[in-house]
């Protein structure tokens, strides 16, 4: 196993739920309803997605880069407030950095709003950092797995990702990666080179290498 790389919102910290609140006010603003389903929808995505999403379900003619800023501003607002890490995230960022592994952190989420949750989180648990501002493509491409291992002088076939969505799984297998999924708001099966677990406290180092082994 030559790297770790860890997706963020919904996997290392509990901030799907500070999305949706968000979410919420801003479609109230747009003078539209948010509901759960809405959310599921967009899990794992980009701001541009979401952003698309929200206007077409307003039918709201807010400019786009307009409803991005009250995104971002919102989400890095309540961020400052601090996020709370997911069961057994902790553990597992001290675990791979005992093990001298690499470790990235590789997120669909802006710069700007990994910054923030990267105080709550470290910034210094992570010798790479991949958002949506680093690529051309966001996940479920396979473009930021590629980056992250590209940064670390990696090969993405003897790496792990650690992944809470279907479409980082689906990134994470295009780009070669052996998967951990721990599901959020969404199923995602098993399969080959792919482990399902219900948490992060399920995860060992052993557990990341039996899956480079098989």
């Amino acid at each position: 196993m030559e790297a770790v790389f860890f997706d963020m919102d919904g996997l290392l910290v509990d901030s799907e739920k500070v999305w949706l609140e968000i979410e919420i006010e801003v479609m109230a603003r747009l003078g539209g309803e948010w509901t759960l389903d809405h959310q599921a929808h967009l899990v794992g995505g980009s701001m541009e997605r979401t952003v698309a999403y929200m206007l077409a379900v307003s039918g709201s003619s807010v400019a786009p880069e307009d409803l991005r800023e009250w995104m971002t501003d919102g989400m890095v607002t309540r961020l400052a407030d601090g996020v709370a890490l997911m069961p057994g995230a902790s553990e597992l960022l001290d675990a791979v950095r005992e093990e001298g592994i690499p470790g990235a952190l590789v997120t669909s989420s802006l710069r700007e709003i990994a910054d923030a949750v990267l105080k709550a989180v470290g910034r210094d648990r992570f010798d790479a950092i991949v958002t949506a501002d680093d690529v051309t493509r966001t996940k479920p491409d396979p473009e930021p797995y590629l980056t992250a291992a590209e940064l670390l002088g990696v090969d993405p076939v003897r790496c792990v990702v650690l992944e809470d969505s279907p479409n980082g799984v689906a990134a994470a297998t295009a780009a070669g990666c052996a998967v951990v999924a721990v599901p959020s708001l969404l199923p995602i099966d098993p399969a080959p080179g792919r482990l399902v677990v219900p948490s992060l406290t399920d995860v060992t180092i052993p557990t990341l290498r039996a899956l480079i082994r098989a």
